[in-house]
């Protein structure tokens, strides 16, 4: 993963057709917006986490896992185009969004056994098709690495892999500093400052910062993040790259066994 990739509304209107067609200030309370007609959020205890997702539709489930700097509200257009045809689920990712923020937990492996868990408590048994973006690609990957014959097909939008192919180029370049910019320090630096840092990811890395998120949704993610210390757990999705990397270079190993639908945006210079 190189860093959120914002402003490629094209890119998930291209990935609902093709699923469909193949049948992707501190504040006490977060901000909150008005769901569209039939999608609902709520709530699941998974493994003594609970978890906050949404859902719309019905038929083959998909599976839809966000990135850093943006919760489950970034599906939210994908998720009514694919609810006509599709169950959609888009969880908030342990320490995002509405869901718990737990002390440890932030590795891949971990987060996408949870996911698993929250569909197959939902009642669904069938293989489905998962869709990350971000860091939530490595959590997709992680959960058909673990479970392949649950997961009829893959899609992975804007990310590297911890501990697959030439990852550390990624990892350690320059102009990527926040991989490595979590622990106490970082933490007091952002805190209360939670939209200035946030903003990094939402202008530096956009391919046009005006058509990048809307001040909306700005208000909402930082809304989101700044809530009961997000950014500590959050930055645990990078510090946690390293053990990443131990858990896929296993995983490697082995070939998926489902299609794979890979996605980048044109302007983005550092997936692989």
């Amino acid at each position: 993963m190189s860093a959120p990739r914002f402003g490629h509304t094209w890119m998930l209107a291209g990935l609902a057709l093709a699923l469909a067609a193949a049948v992707p200030a501190a504040v006490s309370q977060p901000a909150t917006q008005a769901l569209p007609a039939g999608i609902v959020e709520k709530t699941a205890v998974v493994d003594g986490v609970t978890l906050a997702y949404k859902t719309a539709g019905s038929g083959p489930v998909v599976v839809l896992l966000h990135g850093y700097a943006q919760t489950s509200h970034m599906w939210l257009p994908l998720m009514t185009k694919l609810a006509a045809t599709h169950t959609v689920i888009a969880p908030d990712l342990r320490g995002a969004g509405n869901s718990q923020r737990t002390p440890a937990g932030y590795d891949k492996k971990t987060m996408a056994a949870e996911i698993r868990g929250l569909v197959r408590q939902l009642g669904y048994q069938q293989p489905v098709q998962v869709v990350g973006h971000d860091i939530g690609l490595m959590v997709a990957y992680a959960y058909a690495a673990q479970y392949p014959a649950e997961v009829q097909k893959i899609a992975l939008m804007d990310a590297f892999l911890p501990g697959i192919g030439d990852w550390q180029n990624v990892w350690l370049m320059r102009d990527l500093w926040h991989f490595h910019f979590h622990g106490t320090t970082p933490e007091a630096l952002v805190k209360g400052r939670e939209r200035t840092y946030l903003e990094h990811f939402w202008n530096d890395f956009a391919a046009d910062p005006k058509h990048s998120v809307s001040e909306a949704d700005r208000q909402l993610y930082a809304a989101a993040y700044a809530r009961d210390n997000g950014v500590h757990a959050t930055f645990q999705y990078f510090s946690n790259f390293e053990q990443d990397a131990k858990d896929f270079a296993a995983f490697g190993r082995t070939k998926l066994p489902m299609p794979m639908l890979v996605l980048t945006g044109e302007k983005d210079r550092v997936s692989s």
